[in-house]
């Protein structure tokens, strides 16, 4: 093992991590298809949100979420996803990732459910008027489609899911005293306004620029 500047024992070697984590479990590798089979589509169509990884050659990674009532994501085929554009923040850091490096990952995540579905495959960015229009939601249409072409699908065990307690409200850390988002933006991004203007903002954004 070598070592950092400020930590022992750092892991730098296949070989390393393999002594102390041990072999992988053999249904972990098989389990993986190239496709999206019937379980796959299933899980997609119920689920509301994802997560994307993705990396430009020159620009900084990037992990984005979205969501959007259930069944957003589009099945075109065993091998095609299809997924909206909606408003945000206009940063386009993942359409700027794919244009320099089109590998994306996605974790789909149901409520409820306790295993996760990992997808990765290349993205494109597509402006066909007939497929934008098809994903109209509340009257607008998305300016661009992303589209995903698998080239890799399977499930990922409930254990972080039932270390995290994330659908048992019960088990939720109490979040009274954290500051605000609007609070954050402002002292992030040095603005003038309050943090009270930020959150009302932000809330009024919510209720009129989610398409």
């Amino acid at each position: 093992m070598g070592k950092s500047g400020r930590f022992s024992d750092v892991v730098t070697t296949s070989d390393e991590l393999r002594e102390i984590v041990g072999d992988v479990y053999p249904a972990a590798v098989t389990k993986v298809i190239d496709h999206l089979d019937g379980f796959c589509i299933d899980f997609i169509r119920h689920a509301p949100f994802f997560v994307i990884g993705s990396g430009g050659g020159s620009r900084e990674v990037d992990v984005s979420p979205k969501g959007d009532p259930a069944g957003f994501v589009r099945v075109i085929d065993h091998t095609t996803l299809a997924i909206p554009d909606r408003p945000g923040n206009a940063r386009m850091d993942t359409f700027l990732n794919v244009l320099e490096n089109p590998k994306v990952a996605l974790i789909f995540l149901v409520p409820g459910r306790k295993d996760t579905l990992r997808v990765a495959g290349r993205a494109e960015i597509v402006a066909d008027e007939d497929l934008r229009r098809s994903m109209t939601e509340q009257g607008k249409v998305p300016r661009l489609v992303m589209v995903v072409h698998v080239e890799r699908a399977f499930f990922h065990c409930t254990k972080c899911m039932v270390r995290s307690n994330l659908w048992k409200p019960e088990a939720w850390p109490d979040t009274s005293g954290m500051q605000s988002f609007g609070a954050a933006i402002v002292a992030q991004a040095k603005l003038k306004e309050t943090a009270a203007e930020a959150d009302a903002y932000m809330k009024s954004a919510e209720q009129n620029r989610l398409y």
